[in-house]
């Protein structure tokens, strides 16, 4: 009886669905492709990049020194003495663990800032998909699918408002 109950229910459910099926407007937005291609994350992203470039030279400047040294300490293996060639391996040594150190900060800072611009960029993105829900009257627009048929993907849409919006704000 309650089989019997359930497959009537289903059945109720599966028709009410379909009827309003037809009114239903669905929409998909590519996050990954805003959070890559919208004018604010393509702007974040060279804020960023400019932020980080005196750090990442400094870096790069650090090996090349423990390159330098590293070099040094194999081509005198005769001409120099024990202590000094000593020395110089504590100081190859010393150098790269504090190149170790910048490399894991700068990695840290980076992802920390990268995250922060891109959680402005996505609520931005959030804005610009909810007045184009409004605008457009859809019932529901998803971020993330497995699969999306490109008639229902809205993503184009979003990246120009966010363009629209980005010149109107200057």
């Amino acid at each position: 009886m309650k089989t019997k109950m359930s497959v009537v229910l289903l059945g109720a459910l599966f028709v009410a669905g379909s009827a309003l099926a037809g009114d239903f407007k669905v929409g998909v937005v590519d996050t990954e492709r805003i959070l890559r291609e919208s004018a604010p994350a393509v702007k974040a992203e060279k804020k960023i990049e400019k932020e980080f470039s005196g750090r990442d030279q400094e870096i790069k400047k650090n090996m090349k020194q423990a390159h330098d040294l590293q070099v040094l300490l194999e081509k005198e293996t005769t001409g120099s003495s024990e202590a000094d060639h000593r020395n110089r391996e504590r100081e190859l040594s010393a150098l790269n663990v504090n190149l170790q150190r910048m490399q894991r900060e700068f990695r840290e800072d980076l992802s920390l800032r990268k995250n922060e611009e891109l959680a402005v960029v996505l609520e931005r993105a959030n804005k610009a998909i909810q007045a184009i829900a409004e605008t457009e009257k859809y019932d529901l627009i998803l971020q993330e699918a497995v699969y999306r048929n490109p008639k229902i993907d809205i993503t184009d849409k979003v990246i120009k408002n966010l363009a629209a919006d980005k010149a109107d704000s200057k």
